[in-house]
């Protein structure tokens, strides 16, 4: 039996994520270092039609692939350069199952199949804290990537959303 969106989201306890998406937390480091935790897991989900809009944290972000479609991690790396990554199960056409975020890269994610859903694991170490989380705009990526117009405006919000 195929699962759809619905099924993860509903048995998952998904809730809908500033980013765009869904998630829920799965695990939490029980060690800390000073005073943030190892790491932290969430299940995350996208949906027809959304986007995980551009975004940066503080820390690496590991991303796990489990179900659905395959999904596009875009990468906007420190140097300015613009990267996609294949998060999948198809490797041999050039699929991974887990893709490295590194900390302090403007990324975010879309489903590469139109009208399926992605399922994915993301595991953020030292452990995830709002305060790292930083959104941006299209304005905001333009003044300093310009070259990535294209990109910035399918992966960036116009305007951010009111709870930011």
């Amino acid at each position: 039996m195929m699962k759809d969106a619905t099924y993860y989201i509903k048995n998952l306890g998904l809730e809908p994520h500033p980013e765009g998406g869904y998630f829920q937390s799965s695990y939490t480091s029980k060690d800390s270092s000073g005073n943030r935790k190892l790491y932290t897991s969430i299940y995350f989900l996208l949906g027809v039609g959304e986007v995980s809009h551009f975004h940066r944290l503080k820390s690496d972000e590991l991303w796990y692939f489990h179900a659905g479609s395959s999904l596009l991690v875009h990468v906007i790396d420190e140097e300015g350069n613009y990267v996609e990554h294949k998060l999948g199960l198809d490797i041999e056409n050039g699929e991974v199952p887990q893709v490295l975020v590194p900390k302090n890269t403007i990324f975010g994610s879309s489903v590469i199949e139109d009208g399926t859903f992605s399922l994915v694991g993301c595991m953020v170490a030292p452990g995830f804290e709002y305060e790292d989380f930083e959104l941006f705009t299209q304005k905001e990526l333009l003044q300093d990537y310009p070259q990535h117009k294209e990109i910035i405006y399918k992966m960036a919000y116009e305007t951010l959303p009111e709870s930011e």
